[in-house]
Parts: C-alpha cells; structure tokens; sequence
C-alpha cells in the first residue's frame, strides 16, 4: 500500500531554476543573460508600458472603451403565438412539448411567449415568461398560463 511520504513527483516534472550570475562556466556568469549595457541590463523596472521607444505607446494603439458587456444577461427563447398553431385543444404547452414540436432547438434557455399571431384554440401554457397581449390572447381563446421558474 502506498503512503504519503511514498509519493514523489514524476521524473522531469520538478525542475530546477537557472541560478544566474555565478561565473563563466556556469553558463549564465558575468552579465547574467542580460546583455551588455542599456536599459534591461540595469536593475529597476525596466521601463513603464507607456514609454515604448517612438513606437505608440501600447494602450494609445487600442480602442477606446465603448460600453460593457453584462455577464448576467439572461438569454431567451422567443417563441410568438403562431408558433402554437400545431397543438391541439387543451395540450400542454411546455417547454420540452415545444422541443418535440420542433419549435424549438433545445430548453437549455428559458421560454418567452409573444403575442405575434392569433390563437383559437384552448392551450394551457407552462413558459418562464409571457407578455401582456400573448397572456391576453390565450385567457380570451378559454387557455390558462402558469409561469415557470428559471435561474438566472
């Protein structure tokens, strides 16, 4: 059985730094890898990033910052009331009954329901959400609503 103190790292895995600066035949003496003389062979910052020598500096090369992007922008799943048109009188209208209708490609999204198209048939619709004049539409056509939850 293997223990703690049996465990090694593989061979190759843990490699050893370059100790610089420690003469000739060490490979890396003298000037240490940093050349002969100049701005990256002295000690220090080695210059700022705005300071690029005649070239334009760095963040004048890029854009100005238009806007922002919200990371918690809920994306939905339009579908309008004409989409509808295919079930039949007192179906239920989720949103994996539309995926097998083919209306929609998967229910990874939440569902809205718009009020584009007439309806004439009693549906109970199950969406996450629903606009007012599609709501209107469905109660008027004898049909209920019931709203989802979703996680945003």
């Amino acid at each position: 059985m293997m223990k703690l103190h049996d465990l090694k790292p593989r061979s190759g895995a843990k490699k050893s730094r370059k100790r610089v600066g420690r003469g000739i035949s060490a490979g890396q003496g003298k000037t240490a890898g940093r050349g002969t003389k100049g701005q990256g062979a002295r000690a220090g910052s080695g210059g700022k990033l705005y300071h690029q020598g005649g070239n334009l500096p760095f963040f004048r090369r890029l854009p100005f910052k238009r806007g922002f992007t919200n990371i918690n922008r809920v994306q939905w799943a339009e579908v309008n009331l004409e989409n509808l048109d295919g079930f039949a009188e007192g179906s239920d209208v989720t949103p994996g009954t539309l995926v097998e209708a083919g209306v929609l490609r998967d229910n990874e999204k939440p569902v809205v329901l718009l009020g584009n198209g007439d309806i004439d048939v009693k549906l109970n619709v199950r969406v996450h959400r629903i606009s007012k004049g599609a709501r209107a539409k469905i109660e008027k056509a004898g049909g209920a609503v019931e709203i989802l939850e979703y996680e945003s």
